[in-house]
């Protein structure tokens, strides 16, 4: 274990399982080509994308996002203030969120337009790799802490430069199930670096029978095109994302506890956030 790779109790076995309604093999055949298909569309066009405007890079990314995540059959559903799910670029923002699915990315993605933080395997996954890698993405090696201190300082960097970044500080994936892992700080020393605020986000998926839907789930040593088919087999499932408002810089004394301020917001129940449309 280190300070980027904590150890999830959470395996595909025990916790990566759909409770409700399940699509026939066509339809969800049909959902997961789509799905590629648009992915592998934004592969091919983010290069032109990176010549437009931040203002319109940002609509045309969150318009994208936004249909990634219902080709593959899921809805989302956002709450929160409405100028939250509406921002456009915010300078030097740090988004964090809770891990749940590699359906977290777009998901985030579609309200919220950001360099990722992601784990450096994910850099060699199939479609969703390239997409990563030309959309900035900042890649970490979690199973070195010597690599640590070097990726704090990228961090800081791009916030400092002016650029909203997300990033997961449970450092794993977590079912939803119950409660997850607790944040790493070491993200949050480089909003502090940086001088920026944080945003809180939780992200969580349900159907109609639960409210903790076990089909998004990616977790342990989960094969990606299994969790794929897992996906858009589940019928009615819904992706949450609620944004939260944000802790201002230097609102905490040091990053341990600016990540406890940000896990309780996530943490916390706040089932009567109002909920929002989103405009693409």
């Amino acid at each position: 274990m280190s300070a980027w790779l904590p150890v999830a109790p959470c395996t595909p076995r025990d916790c990566a399982r759909h409770e409700g309604a399940i699509r026939s093999p066509l339809p969800a055949a049909a959902l997961l080509f789509t799905g590629c298909a648009l992915t592998l569309l934004g592969v091919l066009c983010v290069p032109a994308v990176l010549l437009l405007g931040p203002s319109h890079r940002d609509r045309l990314i969150r318009r994208w996002a936004y249909a990634v995540v219902r080709s593959f059959g899921v809805r989302i559903r956002v709450t929160g203030g409405p100028a939250a799910g509406r921002a456009g670029p915010v300078a030097g923002e740090l988004v964090v969120a809770n891990h749940v699915s590699w359906l977290d990315i777009p998901l985030v993605a579609s309200v919220l337009p950001a360099r990722m933080v992601a784990k450096s395997e994910i850099r060699n996954w199939p479609l969703l790799g390239p997409v990563a890698a030309l959309g900035g993405t900042l890649f970490i090696e979690r199973d070195r802490l010597k690599a640590l201190p070097h990726a704090v300082r990228a961090l800081a960097g791009a916030l400092a430069a002016g650029s909203r970044v997300a990033v997961f500080p449970q450092g794993s994936t977590w079912c939803g199930r119950s409660a997850g892992g607790r944040f790493r700080p070491a993200a949050f020393q480089a909003a502090i670096d940086a001088g920026c605020a944080v945003r809180p986000v939780r992200i969580s998926y349900r159907t109609v029978a639960t409210d903790a839907a076990g089909a998004a789930a990616f977790v342990g040593d989960d094969p990606l095109a299994a969790s794929l088919w897992r996906v858009v087999t589940a019928s009615g499932l819904t992706a949450e994302i609620r944004i939260l408002p944000p802790v201002p810089a230097g609102a905490e004394s040091d990053r341990r506890a600016l990540a406890r301020a940000a896990q309780s917001a996530v943490d916390s129940d706040n089932a009567n956030l109002p909920a929002v449309s989103v405009h693409h």
